[in-house]
């Protein structure tokens, strides 16, 4: 009977409350939901900068350490540490002092050289001006051929002269090599220059700038004017190489 509290026959007793077991799994869950590790950029953040602070200290350490090694060290490590201190200040001292006498000789040797090369300038610049050197160079041939003997020494000088004026570094005059005092004196035979017969045709080799060179000399009633006056055949060639051979006695 219902009333005495039992089962009826083929009714399946229940196994326990319900309700408890789901609220144990909830709590569960949650616990694991806590202890799972999340990171934030606001975790990365504080973890770094514990780095940072971290290294910070240990700096710290380290260099109050090498501080405190001089103050507990004994009298004699601090004589002996001074003494290599100025042994190596000397040795420091003695090779500023090798550097200083080498730069000094290598600028006795440098300024030696130029000194040396400019000496070579000068006497290669004397020399071309003497007539001393042969010289090479652009310039012009100017050649006169004198059929009638009608052409005398002021002619030639004229025409010496005018090169220089118009630049002419070095001169040759058949084999006479013309220098600063080149003179020209009419002879029974013909022309002398420095005291050296001239025969005609009358070859200048000049060296000198090409066109500036013909310009002066064909100038209206200028050298090729006056010489043609005189019966003579005149012809001026640049060429981007003049051979002076000649040279003079020092």
């Amino acid at each position: 009977m219902s009333g005495d509290g039992e089962t009826p026959p083929g009714a399946r007793e229940p196994d326990g409350p319900a309700g408890p077991e789901p609220a144990r799994s909830g709590a569960l869950t949650g616990i694991m939901e806590l202890l799972r590790p999340r990171a934030s950029w606001g975790q990365l953040a504080g973890g770094l900068l514990c780095v940072v602070v971290g290294f910070a200290v240990v700096v710290q350490i380290q260099s109050t350490k090498r501080d405190t090694t001089f103050a507990t060290a004994r009298q004699d490590e601090l004589v002996g540490t001074l003494a290599d201190l100025g042994q190596r200040s000397e040795r420091l001292r003695g090779d500023i002092r090798d550097l200083e006498e080498t730069k000094a000789e290598l600028q006795r040797d440098a300024q030696g050289d130029a000194a040396l090369q400019e000496a070579r300038e000068r006497a290669a610049t004397y020399g071309l001006l003497a007539g001393t050197l042969p010289a090479e160079g652009p310039g012009i041939q100017l050649l006169v051929q004198d059929p009638r003997g009608g052409v005398r020494a002021g002619d030639l000088l004229d025409a010496l002269e005018e090169l220089r004026d118009a630049g002419a570094e070095v001169v040759q005059v058949n084999d006479v090599r013309a220098g600063v005092d080149t003179y020209f004196l009419d002879a029974r035979d013909g022309v002398e220059a420095d005291g050296r017969p001239l025969r005609a045709p009358y070859t200048f080799l000049a060296i000198g700038d090409p066109h500036t060179m013909t310009t002066a000399l064909n100038i209206p009633g200028g050298v090729v004017r006056t010489l043609q006056g005189a019966g003579a055949a005149v012809s001026i060639t640049p060429r981007a190489k003049v051979t002076v051979s000649a040279i003079r006695s020092p």
